[in-house]
């Protein structure tokens, strides 16, 4: 049986796809390396024609997200671990988070990664913050990571896709409904992958209205979770407080393009959280309560526009 299928997802990433291919081989591991080409115009399928190792598909530029719905159909390893094709795994990565969940017979390996950025050579270690409460770290209480660093076991992730419907967000979904299954955690201490910093495209980068659009989808990523918590009878206090801090930039933000539907967000969250208290400067809070928050928003948006 293959031990671990990694899925790399790609587009138009024949500059950095290698890299990220070679960073996955192991002598020590079974690793099933599955690469879709979502309708690259760059040589990046004849790229993949040529290398004997990799499990390679076409898809027809559907977007990441149905990419990786495809390689999952296909993965056969017991384990499974996600990598953008800009990014590269550190050396023994899969073979040291392999035998850690046999050792531990953990559901989910959890790690740290570095960040490295192209244009000035400089790297910078983010290492796993450890947390009681997995879910609540997810939603936002403390630093939490990035999927591309964990390593899932395939049957914990059975039935969990990554959804068209929230695309702009499909990770941070995904991680979330893993977390709700409780699964098994083991640590792996030591960085597990690279996310390259570059001046190019990134799949999921957004301006304008998809930039407002991917905030819209943030919010109701909360919406759906915090309500399915609420039905199982988990929504702790903590689990809403980390909820509500992760929300309320993104509600701010979204609020100088759409005061009124921030509005009515801001009346979710009150309900949500009635002891909430905005980490905003006083004068705005005081708007906020003879105001409104819409009115509060409009007038500070006024303001920004003027200067």
């Amino acid at each position: 049986m293959t031990d671990i299928s990694v899925i790399i997802p790609t587009y138009n990433r024949l500059w950095s796809l290698p890299q990220a291919v070679e960073s996955c081989r192991s002598s020590a591991a079974k690793v099933e390396i599955v690469v879709v080409d979502d309708g690259s115009t760059d040589g990046t399928w004849d790229w993949l024609q040529a290398q004997r190792d990799i499990v390679a598909i076409r898809t027809d530029n559907w977007g990441k997200d149905w990419a990786v719905e495809t390689a999952l159909e296909q993965a056969r390893g017991e384990f499974v671990r996600f990598l953008d094709s800009d990014d590269w795994l550190r050396r023994d990565t899969n073979e040291r988070q392999l035998a850690l969940a046999r050792e531990t017979a953990a559901d989910l390996v959890v790690a740290g990664y570095e960040d490295f950025d192209d244009e000035s050579g400089e790297s910078r270690i983010n290492a796993w913050e450890d947390c009681d409460d997995f879910v609540a770290q997810q939603l936002g209480e403390g630093w939490s990571s990035h999927y591309s660093a964990f390593l899932f076991r395939r049957s914990l992730i059975q039935g969990i896709p990554h959804r068209q419907d929230f695309a702009l967000r499909d990770d941070r979904l995904f991680i979330l409904e893993v977390a709700m299954r409780t699964p098994r955690l083991a640590i792996d201490r030591e960085p597990a992958f690279v996310h390259r910093r570059h001046t190019g495209e990134r799949l999921q980068r957004t301006a304008g209205f998809a930039r407002d659009l991917g905030y819209w989808t943030h919010i109701s990523i909360y919406r759906k979770i915090l309500g399915l918590l609420e039905q199982r009878g988990e929504l702790t206090l903590r689990r809403k407080r980390a909820a509500v801090r992760m929300l309320w930039p993104s509600v701010r933000t979204f609020a100088r393009s759409y005061p009124r539907d921030a509005a009515e967000l801001f009346k979710w969250i009150k309900r949500l959280h009635p002891e909430f208290v905005p980490p905003e400067r006083p004068a705005v809070t005081l708007g906020y309560r003879t105001l409104g928050f819409a009115m509060t928003e409009r007038l500070l948006a006024l303001r920004v526009w003027k200067r």
